[in-house]
């Protein structure tokens, strides 16, 4: 049978808006840094502590990272064929800033030594900060109380900031505190498990040039292969009524900005550090400097709280739109909260970026951008703030000049083939039966392309990006395919590998088949669209590209001839044309620590077997709900659930969408606890790496799409809400076409709001509601 360890003890104190870490501990350590991580889309800091850390070097990982600055490296093959994957990209380990050391007198305060008196470190989702309440006792007896507050600016995705506080309690005498940005920073290297670290063997960022000066500090660093240039800046200020002076220091690749304070007891110190990073994928690199110190400039003239209150208002703004409350469970509210706070964090908002696969806060799969976003994460930007969501597809079309280059590599005389794994734009998968022959992350871009459109009604972008986009990919699928006499001459697409990526390299995979088959729907109708409402746009397209006018054609009978696999003995449709002709995986006998299976077992032994890494067939009927009967549905999940390991954090919400769908209320529960809780539960044993991202947005679909059942289909907005067992109610707003609707769900009636826009008309089951400017509707709810 498939594991059952879904229930876990929690590792955090259950808080709804706050993760709370009230002792110490070395073995949690490492996760701690993962689960304490800040970032805001760009900048992203790990949970290091400010002073280093002395403890055992498998316990922590150091890191400060910038979403989308990257390093590339050969990708080394025993055995080199031609069309691999050449180049890896990494996303960067850059300048340490957060450094501050604290001595009292000779005795340097760190976690291993003296004695720890109280100790209380707070991640706040409300406010966005970072807090530590420390009162430490030196070995030679003198206590201090430590209050640390770290955030980093929503307002400004190039600022940072560190308050850091010292009261001596039962002394007078010197204390220095030492404000230092280090260049000397590496990448983790890889280890057995290939989801984690990089090929890189040495320092990726060389010296430029350092500048120190006052109370400000200044690193540039380059980047070897991609000539990418790195200016990190800080700027310190010191407030306390106690006489003190400077010492600056420069030791190899670190500045160092050093106060020592004839303390008084009793008196608060406090040191503001801003901090700023600029790159030359930004900006000229004679930009960066005069930036970095206007930046820090107008940081330290506003003041440490200033900056802090104008970040707030933006997080309060982001909870405004996005927040699910959850009554009557502490730790799945924690939980989605936690993942909401986290993919605000982690995505790129400036359409050059994307959302790693572990976000800002680890080097798990190296900084990569998958299909993760498209199907997992991009819904809940959709629907909260489809501004971002726009930037997302926006940062797939920048990239479409290398998807068309890497199409050519794999035979494709036309169209483009986005890259499975990336950061810049060319694929960095070098394991190309899990990589390179995943293509439906074509059609995962183009879904998210159609879905925007249908939720936003935004033109302008299929105009001038998405149209593009839709007729490349339209193209690719149209030369992969082919009329397959045997087949009964439907249009078959073999050699390709599904989401389940325990089954690779198969032919007529269902996912595949019936993404496409959208695909070059949507491309044909996009065309016609264009032809008869914009001729003008149409025209530049079709010269751009070359389109031929046969090609439209083809895409909608490639469409209507789909071969899509169906066992009439089962009832079920399998995965892929050989899928059932394998032994199912023996379950049984397969100890607990043999999960995941990819890291026990060759990819052969795995590959000959019934087993899925997650749901492949399921997902396409969850997201494309209305062409699947329940029935239809209810058959394959009861099929598909027991041969399905969950190795991939991308499955159990997906189990949990479709077993609200379908009935099983009680496992689309258990699933979504899974779901919800995974890095905070550490769940896959691996979150030390980085947070799951598209488990994250995973959880807010579990919610919205699974127990409020909320669908878009042909454009109309639906809903078929529950409330589970366990919880009292729960709460939340979506944006659609401009209107922002709250959903509010209790044991009694589900309420729904207008709260802006026009006037809305959607489906509460076969029930139409009309909304109306702050109109409210209840509907009584059903029990099941």
């Amino acid at each position: 049978m498939v594991r059952d360890n879904f229930v876990k003890e929690s590792i955090y104190p259950l808080h709804e808006w706050n993760i709370i870490e009230e002792n110490f501990d070395v073995e949690t350590n490492y996760l701690d840094e993962t689960i304490f991580s800040l970032g805001n889309g760009y900048i992203g800091m790990r949970g290091n502590f400010e002073e280093g850390y002395n403890g055992p070097s498998d316990t922590s990982v150091e890191g400060t990272y910038l979403n989308g600055f990257y390093e590339t490296h050969p990708i080394k093959y025993g055995e080199p064929a031609f069309g691999y994957a050449k180049n890896g990209q990494t996303m960067l380990n850059v300048t340490n800033s957060k450094i501050i050391k604290l001595y009292i007198d000779d005795e340097e305060f760190n976690m291993f030594s003296g004695n720890l008196v109280s100790y209380k470190r707070i991640l706040s989702m409300k406010k966005g900060t970072l807090t530590r309440d420390v009162i430490w006792e030196s070995p030679k007896g003198k206590k201090v109380n430590i209050k640390i507050k770290r955030f980093i600016s929503l307002a400004n995705k190039h600022l940072a900031s560190i308050n850091y506080e010292v009261v001596p309690l039962n002394f007078s005498g010197k204390i220095t505190i030492a404000s230092a940005l280090d260049g000397d920073v590496k990448n983790l290297q890889t280890e057995n498990d290939p989801r984690v670290g990089s090929a890189l063997e040495h320092q990726p960022l060389t010296l430029e040039d350092k500048f120190l000066s006052d109370s400000l500090g200044i690193i540039v660093q380059k980047t070897p292969n991609t000539k990418f240039t790195l200016v990190c800046g800080m700027e310190n200020e010191l407030k306390t009524t106690c006489n003190f002076s400077k010492e600056n220091k420069e030791i190899e690749q670190r500045v160092e900005n050093k106060y020592i304070i004839d303390a008084t007891e009793g008196e608060k110190i406090v040191l503001n550090k801003y901090i700023t990073y600029y790159t030359s994928r930004d900006y000229l690199d004679d930009e960066l400097i005069p930036k970095a110190k206007e930046t820090l400039t107008i940081a330290r003239k506003k003041g440490f709280e200033k900056n802090l209150q104008e970040h707030i208002e933006i997080l309060n703004k982001f909870w405004e739109h996005a927040d699910v409350e959850i009554k009557g469970d502490k730790a799945l509210q924690q939980g989605i909260r936690f993942n909401e706070f986290h993919l605000l964090q982690s995505v790129g908002k400036d359409g050059k970026t994307n959302i790693a696969a572990k976000g800002l806060t680890g080097q798990g799969y190296e900084g990569h951008y998958f299909w993760d976003t498209e199907v997992y994460i991009f819904p809940f930007f959709l629907y909260n703030y489809p501004k971002i969501a726009r930037k997302l597809l926006e940062y797939r079309y920048s990239i479409l000049d290398s998807a068309r280059k890497r199409a050519r590599e794999m035979a494709h005389k036309k169209g483009a083939l986005y890259p499975w794994r990336t950061i810049a734009g060319e694929e960095c998968s070098a394991y190309y039966p899990a990589g390179t022959a995943q293509y439906h992350i074509n059609a995962d871009i183009i879904y998210a392309v159609k879905k925007y459109i249908e939720v936003t009604e935004d033109m302008d972008f299929l105009l001038k990006y998405g149209a593009e986009m839709v007729f490349e990919t339209a193209r690719l699928w149209a030369d992969l395919g082919s009329y397959i006499p045997k087949k009964g001459n439907k249009f078959c697409i073999d050699s390709v590998t599904g989401p389940d990526e325990y089954t690779a390299i198969v032919n007529n995979n269902f996912y595949t088949n019936y993404m496409a088959k959208m695909n070059l729907e949507f491309g044909y109708d996009v065309a016609n669209l264009l032809k008869d409402k914009y001729l003008d746009v149409y025209n530049r397209i079709k010269e751009k590209i070359n389109l031929e006018e046969d090609e439209i054609y083809e895409w909608k009978k490639a469409a209507d001839n789909m071969y899509l696999p169906y066992d009439e003995e089962l009832d079920i449709y399998p995965q892929d044309d050989n899928f059932l002709e394998k032994p199912v995986w023996d379950f049984e006998n397969t100890p607990k620590e043999n999960y995941p299976l990819l890291l026990h077992y060759h990819p052969l032994v795995i590959y000959r077997h019934q087993v899925c890494k997650q749901p492949d067939v399921l997902l396409a009927m969850y997201l494309y709900s209305d062409e699947f009967t329940k029935e239809v549905k209810k058959k394959n999940y009861d099929y598909y659930e027991p041969v399905t390991t969950h190795d991939s954090s991308l499955s159990t919400c997906v189990f949990s969408i479709l077993a609200s769908e379908i009935g099983y209320n009680d496992k689309a529960y258990k699933y979504f606890m899974h779901t919800a809780r995974i890095d905070l539960d550490n769940y896959h044993n691996n979150s030390q790496h980085g947070v799951h991202t598209a488990c994250m947005g995973g959880t807010w679909m579990s919610v919205v799409n699974g127990f409020a059942g909320m669908r878009v289909e042909k454009g109309q907005l639906k809903f078929n809400p529950y409330l589970p067992n366990n919880w009292d109610g729960y709460r939340f707003r979506i944006m659609f076409k401009g209107r922002r609707v709250e959903v509010n769900v209790d044991r009694e009636n589900v309420t729904y709001k207008l709260l802006d826009g026009k006037p809305i008309n959607f489906k509460h089951g076969s029930k139409s509601i009309s909304l109306t400017d702050d109109e409210m509707v209840k509907v009584p709810i059903e029990h099941n």
